[in-house]
């Protein structure tokens, strides 16, 4: 088959492309940047990726399915010219995943507002190390999978895969886990995100409803024990129910947490089976994505909840841009993260405390997501960022959003002007940080933000570690 994809260099569309080409399929693409990693990776992998948007080039290809990235919307030149000339058959990403990768195979998906990537990445790295070819998709770079975020894997192998709830494509509003169907459920947890695609909790919380009655009635649902929005879902008679957590209501339980220095470690029990965790991974929250993983994992092979091999974790090193160390000297560490919610941002705080408790924390962070950039969660992102020593707010970059609905950095500041500074350009903040920070005073400057910050943090830390 020839497939064309529109917006190839996105992290999803990427690997997706790369791994379509390895099923044998004739691939091309094109996006209006092609930028680093995926440009290299794209070309390593022979796919024949193109800058700038051509229909002729598409119509010259003759593609027998175009794939429409989530990122592409209306008036975009390529997808004008499919829709207007109905010679060719188009879908979604997510579709595409889940008829052509997925298919018949074992399906372990997972999702949930906070930690889907690091859950992903123990999941697939858990079935690797027991013995599974397994295939596998994930929206970032894992430390131990040589392979990067995606992996074909034998065919009749399971499929481990990052389960959004964000929506399909400009044309598919349903969530991207819809299309996955799968055998093995995970939910992390749930809370209110993704402004721009739900109205309220309630919305999110049925989009998750939904993908709860699609489940393999000969698999599971493995959730969050301790989260009140899981638990006033409805009841899943057609499948079976496995809940994790730390409440002794919770089949898997996770007990003895202890975090010291450079490692923490845990122990799971469900009825009379014990497994004790100890691993470079710090904080609780990783704790329950390693307990998650292992549950999803241990079922995906049709075994009890805690009958695998847990022993590799103590090798596992996590994934890039989740609490990442990218610069260090004496006295200050630099730490970049993915955190663009107020809830990761608070618990990724509170570990960093807990590693270092001698060091003052400094949090800079860019309000770019699609929600973010509102003030729809402000006051939640103002409460989660105070609990830093001292905060940086970057530049707002929401030129599609209405004034009175943007995130107001200099009202942050106004209401808390000892620990809140604003700045109107990344470069900005950063030659005010380069300018306060003491070389003296043990510090931990971590940077937030799901986009490139201006790549501010990289300089920061080149700089920082010269020295």
């Amino acid at each position: 088959m020839k497939i064309y994809f529109i917006g190839v260099c996105g992290t999803a569309t990427g690997n997706v492309a790369i791994l379509m080409k390895r099923l044998g399929h004739t691939v091309m693409g094109s996006d209006n940047g092609m930028y680093e990693p995926m440009k290299s990776a794209l070309a390593n992998a022979k796919v024949d990726a193109q800058e700038g948007w051509d229909s002729k080039r598409l119509d010259a290809f003759a593609p027998d399915l175009v794939v429409v990235g989530n990122a592409i919307s209306r008036m975009n030149t390529e997808l004008e010219f499919v829709l207007a000339s109905r010679k060719y058959a188009y879908t979604s990403l997510p579709e595409l995943i889940g008829s052509q990768l997925i298919g018949n195979r074992k399906s372990l998906v997972i999702s949930g507002t906070h930690g889907k990537t690091t859950t992903s990445t123990l999941s697939a790295y858990l079935l690797r190390e027991n013995g599974v070819d397994t295939g596998w998709l994930i929206g970032g770079i894992p430390a131990n999978l040589p392979e990067g975020g995606s992996n074909l894997g034998a065919l009749d192998a399971p499929f481990a895969i990052e389960g959004d709830e964000y929506d399909s494509a400009f044309f598919d509003k349903r969530s991207k886990f819809i299309h996955y169907r799968p055998h093995i459920l995970v939910i992390n947890n749930i809370e209110f995100d993704h402004a721009d695609i739900f109205r309220d909790l309630y919305d999110v919380k049925r989009t998750f409803s939904h993908v709860r009655r699609i489940v393999n009635p000969l698999g599971a649902i493995v959730e969050n024990g301790d989260d009140e929005n899981i638990a006033s879902l409805e009841a899943t008679p057609w499948t079976q129910r496995i809940s994790v957590g730390l409440g002794d209501n919770c089949d898997v339980k996770i007990k003895d947490f202890s975090q010291s220095g450079e490692s923490s470690s845990f122990k799971l029990v469900h009825e009379n089976t014990e497994k004790f965790i100890e691993w470079q991974m710090q904080g609780i929250f990783n704790a329950r994505n390693a307990a998650m993983a292992i549950v999803g994992v241990a079922l995906t092979l049709g075994r009890s909840p805690l009958d695998i091999n847990v022993d590799c974790l103590k090798n596992f090193t996590g994934v890039k841009r989740r609490q990442e160390i990218i610069g260090k000297n004496k006295n200050i560490t630099v730490v970049e993260d993915f955190g663009h919610h107020p809830t990761a941002i608070k618990l990724t705080v509170q570990s960093l405390r807990q590693k270092y408790p001698n060091a003052k924390i400094w949090a800079c962070f860019e309000p770019r997501s699609n929600t973010a950039k509102t003030n729809v969660l402000q006051p939640q992102f103002e409460e989660a960022l105070n609990t830093a020593d001292a905060i940086y707010l970057g530049y707002v970059n929401a030129s599609k959003v209405s004034p009175e609905k943007k995130f107001d950095t200099s009202a942050a500041q106004a209401r808390n002007p000892q620990k809140f500074k604003c700045f109107v350009s990344n470069k900005q903040l950063l030659a005010e940080l380069e300018q306060n920070i003491s070389e003296t005073e043990e510090t931990v400057v971590v940077f937030f933000s799901n986009g490139s910050f201006d790549n501010i943090h990289k300089e920061f830390a080149t700089k920082i570690s010269a020295k």
